[in-house]
C-alpha cells in the first residue's frame, strides 16, 4: 500500500498532524493497488532473477539460471520466468556528469526576453540570439523556463509550470518569418510582423493576442502549399504520442480546452469515437503535428551555440493533454502543492494532478520515461522543478487549504534509476531544484546519484565558498525576489499589495545577509549590489553557476509571486530589450565576473 505520512515538519520546524479526514480522502483517491511493476538492476550488478529468459531491447535473448550476468547493458528489457513476464530495467544508477565540468550560464524567462523583432514576446530566434551572445562571453549554458504546449484555444494560462503537456512544445514561441514557406504570404506577412512588433511595446505579455496573430499566419502558410518532405519522415518516426497530441489539439478546437467537459464518447483516448474523429480530421491533426516539427527545427537551431537546459515542471494541467492521455494513472479530486514555508506562509496549492504511485509503477513508468525523453531531446542539461517530488509529494484534497494536506511517498529509488538511465543516454547533466521543505537524506541521495543540488544566495546560511561542489549556484530564482526587488524593498511592498502575508522579518534578514556577503553599505546603489553579489557567487565551487537575466537587467519585479492570483505573473517582460541587454555594461560585467571564475577550470564541453 502506498504510504501516506501521518505527520510532517514544515520549513519552520513545526510538526503537523494530518487530519483523519485527509487520510481517508487521499486513500480513496488512490484506489486499491493492483499488479506488479518492473524489476530494477544496476549496471554491472549480478542480481538474482531466478530461472528464465532475458530479452534485451535490441531483440537479443539469452537464458539465465539464477543470477543475471554483470555485462547486461543498460536499458529497458524483458524477463520471462516461471511466474510470467516482467519489465527488467538495467540502470547505470548515476546521472551523466562529466568529471571536469565547471561552467556558467544565464537563466532566462524566454517570453520576457523580447527583442526588436519579437511579436510581443521572446521567441526561439531570440533564444538563439541570447545563446550566441552568451557563448561569445564564455557561457556554456542557457536555462530557460518550460517551453511547453498549452491548449491551442484561449484563454491561455500564462504559467509555464502549468502546461497542457510536458512532452510537446508551444508554437507561440515560433519566429513566423523563419517558417519554411512563410515567404508565400508576401505583404500579408509584412503586415502581421508589424502588428506583432507593436505588441512588444505593451507593458505586459499578451499571449492571447500574440497567438491569434501567429496562428493566422501559420494556418495561411500550411494552406499555401505542402510542407517539406522532412516533416513527413519526422512525423512518422514520432509514433503514437504525436498522433495523440495532434488529435487532442483538434478536439480542443472542436469541444473546448478541458477534456473533462467533452462529450463522453471522447473522454478517453482509446475510445472508438476518438479513432473515427482522427480519421475525419486527419488534415487538421497533421497541421498541429507540423507545428511541433517547426518548433523542433527552431529550438534545435537556437540551441546550437550553447547547451540548452530545459526546465521540467512537477506536473501538468488537469484539463490538458497529458491528463487526458494518462488519466488512468492519476488521482482524482486531489492536487499537489507545498506546506507553508519561509516565503509562502499560507502554503501553496499548484492545482496539478498527481500520479498514483502504484498505478505509475504498474504502467512500467512509461509516462515518466516519455516525459524525460521529451525534456532531454536536445541533450546537455535538465533542471527538474521540485525534485523532492520524486521522493514524496504534498497532496491536498479538493476543497481543502494546503494546511490540510499530507505527504504521499513515491518509489524514489526506481524513479532515480530511470532518471539516471535517460540522463546517460541523452548525455544530459541533471539539476534538481531542492528548495523549500527538504526532508533529511534527500540531498545526500541526490548527490550520490549525481543530481546537482540547487543552491541560492537568498536561502543559504553558509557563504558560497562552503557550498557543495555537486550543485548549481545562483542568487535567486523565478519564484523569489530579484536583487533589485529585494534591495529597494519593491518586492516586499508588492507582496503586501497583493495581501500575500509576507514574512517581512525574514526578508529584511536576507537583505542584511546580502549586504554582508556583498560587503556593501545598506544604502548602496542596486548596480553595485548586483555586481558584488555575483562576484561573491562566483566564489562557489559549484559545478554550474547561473545568473538570471532579471538581475542583469536590474528588474525589480520577479516573474512570479506564488499564490498572487491578481498579479500578472509570468507576463512581465524584462525592462530592457535583448539588443539593449547585450550592450548593457552591468550585464557584461556579470558575464566577465562569472567567466573569470570558471576560466581555466572547465572541461572542453558540458557533454
Amino acid at each position: 500500500m502506498t504510504a501516506i505520512d501521518r505527520t510532517f515538519f514544515d520549513a519552520f520546524g513545526m510538526e503537523h498532524v494530518v487530519p483523519e479526514e485527509t487520510i481517508r480522502a487521499l486513500t480513496e483517491a488512490m484506489g486499491e493497488p493492483a499488479g506488479d511493476g518492473p524489476r530494477f538492476v544496476h549496471l554491472g550488478e549480478e542480481a538474482d532473477l531466478g530461472p528464465g529468459v532475458v530479452e534485451l531491447e535490441t531483440g537479443e535473448t539469452f537464458e539465465v539460471t539464477g543470477r543475471i550476468p554483470p555485462d547486461v547493458p543498460a536499458g529497458y528489457h524483458r524477463f520471462r520466468g516461471p511466474d510470467g513476464e516482467t519489465d527488467l530495467i538495467v540502470s547505470p544508477a548515476r546521472c551523466h556528469l562529466p568529471a571536469l565540468l565547471r561552467a556558467w550560464g544565464w537563466a532566462a524567462q524566454l517570453y520576457a526576453t523580447r527583442s526588436r523583432h519579437s511579436w510581443g514576446m521572446g521567441d526561439f530566434a531570440d533564444l538563439g540570439s541570447l545563446a550566441e551572445w552568451a557563448a561569445s562571453r564564455g557561457a556554456e549554458t542557457v536555462l530557460v523556463n518550460p517551453l511547453l504546449a498549452a491548449a491551442p484555444v484561449g484563454p491561455r494560462d500564462p504559467s509555464p509550470y502549468y502546461p497542457a503537456t510536458r512532452r510537446f512544445l508551444d508554437p507561440i514561441y515560433l519566429r513566423v518569418e523563419e517558417v519554411p514557406g512563410a515567404e508565400r504570404l508576401g505583404s500579408g506577412l509584412e503586415r502581421a510582423a508589424a502588428a506583432g512588433r507593436r505588441l512588444t511595446a505593451a507593458p505586459l505579455v499578451d499571449r492571447d493576442a500574440i497567438w491569434h496573430l501567429k496562428s493566422e499566419c501559420l494556418e495561411a502558410i500550411w494552406s499555401s502549399g505542402p510542407p517539406p518532405a522532412g516533416f513527413e519522415r519526422w512525423r512518422t518516426a514520432r509514433g503514437r504520442p504525436l498522433e495523440e497530441f495532434g488529435l487532442w489539439c483538434v478536439l480542443c478546437e472542436t469541444h473546448g480546452p478541458d477534456w473533462r467537459r467533452w462529450p463522453a464518447r471522447y473522454s478517453h483516448p482509446d475510445g472508438s469515437a476518438v479513432a473515427r474523429f482522427a480519421v475525419e480530421h486527419a488534415d487538421r491533426v497533421r497541421y498541429h503535428q507540423w507545428l511541433q516539427w517547426l518548433c523542433r527545427l527552431q529550438l534545435d537551431a537556437a540551441a546550437s551555440a550553447t547547451i540548452l537546459m530545459q526546465d521540467m515542471p512537477i506536473g501538468f494541467d488537469p484539463a490538458g493533454m497529458d491528463a487526458w492521455t494518462w488519466q488512468d494513472h492519476l488521482a482524482r479530486d486531489v492536487s499537489i502543492g507545498a506546506p507553508p514555508d519561509e516565503f509562502n506562509t499560507l502554503g501553496q496549492d499548484w492545482g496539478l494532478p498527481p500520479f498514483v504511485p502504484h498505478r505509475l509503477r504498474r504502467a512500467g513508468y512509461r509516462p515518466f520515461v516519455e516525459t524525460l525523453r521529451a525534456q532531454m531531446a536536445r541533450g546537455g542539461a535538465l533542471r527538474i522543478d521540485h525534485v523532492m517530488g520524486l521522493f514524496r509529494q504534498f497532496w491536498i484534497p479538493a476543497g481543502e487549504p494546503p494546511t490540510r494536506g499530507a505527504y504521499v511517498r513515491y518509489p524514489h529509488g526506481e524513479l532515480l534509476d530511470i532518471l539516471a538511465l535517460e540522463s546517460t543516454r541523452a548525455r544530459a547533466v541533471v539539476v534538481g531544484e531542492d528548495l523549500g521543505t527538504v526532508e533529511p537524506g534527500v540531498r545526500e541521495e541526490l548527490a550520490a546519484r549525481h543530481v546537482l543540488s540547487y543552491r541560492l544566495l537568498w536561502f543559504e546560511d553558509r557563504p558560497p565558498e562552503e557550498w557543495p561542489e555537486l550543485s548549481m549556484a545562483s542568487v535567486t530564482t523565478h519564484d523569489l525576489p530579484t536583487v533589485a526587488g529585494l534591495w529597494t524593498g519593491a518586492d516586499l511592498a508588492e507582496q503586501q499589495h497583493y495581501d500575500m502575508a509576507p514574512n517581512a522579518e525574514s526578508t529584511q534578514a536576507i537583505r542584511r545577509r546580502a549586504a554582508r556577503l556583498g560587503g556593501v553599505d545598506p544604502d548602496a546603489p542596486v548596480d553595485e549590489v548586483t555586481e558584488r553579489l555575483h562576484r561573491r557567487l562566483a566564489a562557489a565551487p559549484s559545478r554550474l553557476i547561473t545568473a538570471t537575466l532579471e538581475d542583469a537587467a536590474r528588474a525589480v519585479r520577479r516573474p512570479n509571486i506564488p499564490g498572487a492570483s491578481r498579479r500578472p505573473n509570468w507576463c512581465i517582460p524584462l525592462p530592457l530589450l535583448l539588443e539593449e541587454l547585450i550592450e548593457d555594461p552591468i550585464a557584461n560585467t556579470l558575464a566577465t565576473t562569472l567567466e573569470g571564475a570558471v576560466k581555466g577550470e572547465r572541461n572542453h564541453g558540458i557533454t
